[in-house]
């Protein structure tokens, strides 16, 4: 099954330049979202994930069940006063502007190892604040899993070191 039919451009939102890659019509698609979901987590199988952590508020949609998937626990990254326990937070850079995320300060144990979601990797900014969230609990990152990569923004370069970076599709 083709997957990109299921995702639609949605000019100069949310402002003037950006094309959104809109989601919707592929999570509304039972056979589109359980095709994504196994695109994402099969690379990750037999790999000793414990964990998956997805940042707000689409990365929770495939990191719930990616994590299901793989027998693992997830983690919510989220943004600033939405956690009810301790935080860790992080400030970090987007294409259009800076952003918070928080995380729970025991979310993840010492060693565990983590695979890191989000529906799509572009500059790399947030996927990288989310990655230095989780190695700041001692998590290890075992891989990074996107629905989709904009390779023309080079944001898997931000994510150096990490080597096991994964896209069901590339634009």
């Amino acid at each position: 099954m083709k997957l990109e039919p299921l995702i639609r451009d949605i000019p100069d939102w949310p402002k003037q330049g950006i094309a959104f890659k809109d989601i919707t019509p592929l999570l509304r698609n039972p056979a589109g979202l359980a095709m994504a979901v196994e695109r994402m987590a099969n690379p990750f199988r037999g790999k000793g994930i414990e964990l998956v952590a997805g940042a707000e508020s689409r990365g929770f949609i495939f990191g719930t069940a990616i994590a299901q998937s793989l027998s693992a626990g997830f983690i919510p990254i989220r943004k600033p006063n939405k956690l009810p326990h301790r935080t860790h937070a992080i400030k970090y850079g987007l294409e259009y502007g800076t952003d918070t995320l928080e995380v729970h300060t025991d979310a993840v144990n010492a060693g565990q190892r983590v695979l890191m979601v989000d529906d799509l990797l572009a500059t790399g900014g947030t996927m990288r604040a989310c990655c230095d969230l989780v190695e700041k609990l001692g998590g290890n990152i075992a891989g990074i899993s996107v629905l989709i990569e904009l390779t023309d923004l080079n944001g898997s370069q931000k994510l150096a070191p990490y080597d096991n970076i994964q896209a069901v599709i590339r634009y």
